[in-house]
């Protein structure tokens, strides 16, 4: 719950001056201070969510081992003895072939356990977990109260923080602040490659995985306290059918102002959402969305299972994947939303509809890379995969947020990852029907995992790209709309007509 911001509180964004020729404004100069401390928080904030999703996927292996669920796998025992045998595999398809593999002594080297792959893996890890417990939960209440909550848990903060930042940064700067706040994803799924790994292996207490949970929950309760005390948010109307969860009183423009209260009816809220989406820009950008989101899925819940499968090491795994998608990452959404916002000064929506087509294309030679290629070469590959393919996160964001009307951005930023979450994360469940295609066709399990891999890793990053760039023939004529909505809301909220 955020500390309400009181009435005489100055602007979210200072007045804009008008800066002459020999006197170039710097963004330090528009942004204020407690702007960047709002996004700070904030980014902590999404750092723990991703942290808290990713963890399960990284540590499924021993978990599995330990509650003994999901596909059972040849593994190389290192209880056993190898007496200098180096040049081994334990790659058995059955029981028997994996055991079939002895040392000198006629012990094997390898063990038939639990991978955690399949479709419980699938399930329990996924976004489809939340899908699945949304849907039985209605048999207790009422659909609509669960549906709301499944939005919420699934977006996350992202919604509230989306708006907020939309709030605090004008159009220059909102690209590369959604970019910089979506370093939360890659410095949380560093983590939990980092946490997942190492201290799965410290084995704290003989409690193995269970402490990888147990650690990073401790700060992020911290975290909440910190935000519910320091962060301010725009002064919101409260009256009966009238909903005060979005922005502040328009200006003109459309920006909100945070100085009173924007009174927006519900049912109004309900058309200005439904029509925005019912838009082509919107109905492409959102599949287009939703396909790149489902290769991103794909490859972060199979990344640590496909690397276990093709025989590297959780030290070797952990050592690289700690930090290229945090520095992969972290890059590709801040340069994607600092190029976007300087070419949308010179040409417009259009130009970040063009940075997100271009990314997709050219980060695909690369993901297919991180497959193709052995270790290190496979990591190394994942490098120009994440900072060029990840440019989408940041420039999406932005694009949808220009699309609406400012008095509905936080719910149609909610319905909007509400969308690419429920659509993209079913999409991983696609990965055991086609691993196991490959294996009826005489594939080991591995080169049936990588076949899959191949099609829903950076299959999914061209076909994203194709539908982006689909939106680019239709996002001029609907941003025109989205202007036009604007000022009709504005018109409506000051009881100005809007045609004088």
């Amino acid at each position: 719950m955020m500390r309400r911001q009181e009435a005489e509180d100055e602007p979210l964004l200072p007045a804009p001056k008008k800066p002459t020729a020999d006197s170039p404004r710097g963004w330090w100069k528009d942004v204020r201070p407690y702007s960047m401390y709002v996004l700070l928080v904030l980014l902590l904030a999404y750092l723990f969510n991703q942290l808290d999703r990713y963890m399960l996927a990284i540590t499924i292996t021993p978990l599995s081992q330990d509650l003994e669920f999901g596909d059972l796998k040849c593994f190389k025992n290192d209880s056993t003895p190898t007496f200098g045998q180096t040049k081994y595999k334990c790659n058995g398809t059955a029981h028997d072939s994996c055991l079939s593999v002895v040392n000198a002594n006629g012990t094997s080297l390898c063990k038939w356990d639990y991978s955690g792959q399949g479709w419980g893996y699938q399930i329990l890890a996924g976004p489809v977990f939340i899908l699945i417990y949304t849907n039985c939960m209605k048999i207790f209440l009422r659909f609509s109260t669960f549906l709301l909550d499944h939005i919420h848990r699934e977006a996350g903060c992202t919604p509230f923080a989306a708006s907020l930042i939309a709030d605090y940064f004008n159009e220059a700067y909102r690209g590369a602040a959604l970019g910089i706040y979506n370093f939360g994803i890659y410095f949380g799924y560093s983590l939990a490659y980092a946490i997942g790994n190492f201290i799965t292996l410290a084995d704290i207490n003989g409690q193995g995985w269970r402490w990888a949970f147990i650690l990073p929950g401790i700060p992020g309760i911290l975290l909440g306290f910190v935000i519910a005390v320091t962060v301010k948010e725009p002064l919101r109307a409260k009256k009966s059918g009238v909903d005060d969860s979005e922005s502040s009183s328009p200006t003109s423009s459309g920006e909100t102002t945070g100085q009173g209260p924007a009174k927006i009816p519900l049912k109004t809220k309900a058309v200005l959402i439904s029509k925005a989406f019912l838009s082509p820009s919107l109905l492409l950008l959102c599949l287009a969305g939703s396909i790149r989101n489902a290769g991103g899925y794909v490859w972060a819940y199979n990344t640590q299972p496909y690397f276990d499968a093709v025989g590297v090491s959780k030290e070797t795994t952990g050592s690289y994947m700690s930090w290229i998608p945090l520095v992969g990452g972290s890059l590709g959404v801040l340069f994607g939303g600092f190029i976007s916002d300087r070419i949308v000064k010179r040409r417009g929506l259009y130009a970040r509809i063009f940075v997100l087509v271009a990314s997709q294309f050219v980060a695909a030679p690369f993901a297919a890379g991180a497959l193709f290629l052995d270790v290190p070469w496979s990591f190394i590959s994942l490098i120009p995969a994440n900072i060029i393919g990840e440019m989408w996160v940041g420039v999406t964001l932005a694009v949808g947020v220009e699309l609406v009307p400012a008095q509905v951005r936080t719910s149609a930023v909610a319905v909007y990852l509400f969308i690419i979450s429920n659509i993209g994360g079913n999409v991983p469940l696609l990965v055991p029907p086609i691993q196991h295609s490959f294996e009826d066709r005489g594939y080991t399990k591995a080169e049936a995992l990588r076949g899959a891999l191949y099609i829903l890793y950076p299959g999914l990053f061209v076909l994203g790209g194709v539908f982006f760039l689909l939106t680019l023939f239709v996002v001029r004529r609907d941003q025109r709309r989205a202007e036009m909505s604007q000022g009709f809301v504005n018109a409506e909220l000051t009881g100005k007509n809007p045609r004088a």
